[in-house]
Parts: C-alpha cells; structure tokens; sequence
C-alpha cells in the first residue's frame, strides 16, 4: 500500500489517507495566522514540498529563499530532508490541524475518529 498513514501514539493505525500528496494546515496559537505546508510520500518517507504562511510573528519566520506570492503568502521550499514520521502534537490553544488530500480537506479528527490527541503522520506500508 502506499500513500499517507495516520497513527495513535501507541501505534494503532487510524486511518489510511488516499494519493502519495496532501497538504497539512493550521492556525498559530499565538499569532492566529494560518501556516500551510505541502508534503508526498515518496520512497517510504514524508517529504515536504512547500511551506506557506500567511504573515510573520513569533515563531513564524519565514525559510531561506521565501517570497511573496502574487495571492498574499509566503512561500518557500522547506531545507528538511524527508521524514520518517511526523507526529503532530494536539494543543488546546489552536485550532485543530486540516488535512487536505486532493480535494478532500477535513480536520483531522474527521480522518482519524480522534479529537485532542496526538497524530503520527507515516508513509504506509
């Protein structure tokens, strides 16, 4: 199989996200200002393609080479190699984080059946 598989800290599998692509968003919890980032599976691994933010603040500065987008974002190609694993941490002061694959785009709770915990983004195998 392969594609994005989402995982509960214990290891449980909670869900297997369709395509190799998605892109994950969120809100700062302190800046309120939307951070988007594209990502693929490729070769067993996650790697990111793109980061986006909508504004500069704390905690959100901008990567090496970014520009301004003609629709109002900055963005850059992430200096990460591909990743493993990618565990998303579960805050109670944001909002949760979206999920889009293709163009089906919904909290994350809504792919995984859980709300408030943390996620382990994985390439399935």
């Amino acid at each position: 199989m392969s594609g994005l598989c989402l995982f509960a800290l214990g290891g449980a599998l909670l869900a297997a996200v369709p395509g190799t692509d998605f892109t994950l968003s969120w809100t700062h919890s302190i800046e309120k200002t939307e951070w988007r980032e594209r990502w693929t599976v490729e070769d067993g691994r996650l790697r990111p393609l793109e980061a986006r933010i909508r504004g500069t603040g704390a905690g959100m500065e901008p990567g090496p080479g970014a520009r301004l987008t003609a629709d109002g974002w900055l963005s850059w190609v992430p200096d990460l190699p591909p990743q493993d694993a990618v565990t998303l941490a579960a805050s109670g002061f944001t909002g949760e984080h979206r999920l889009c694959a293709g163009a089906d785009c919904r909290p994350l709770s809504a792919w995984t059946g859980m709300a408030d915990h943390p996620v382990t983004m994985r390439a399935c195998r």
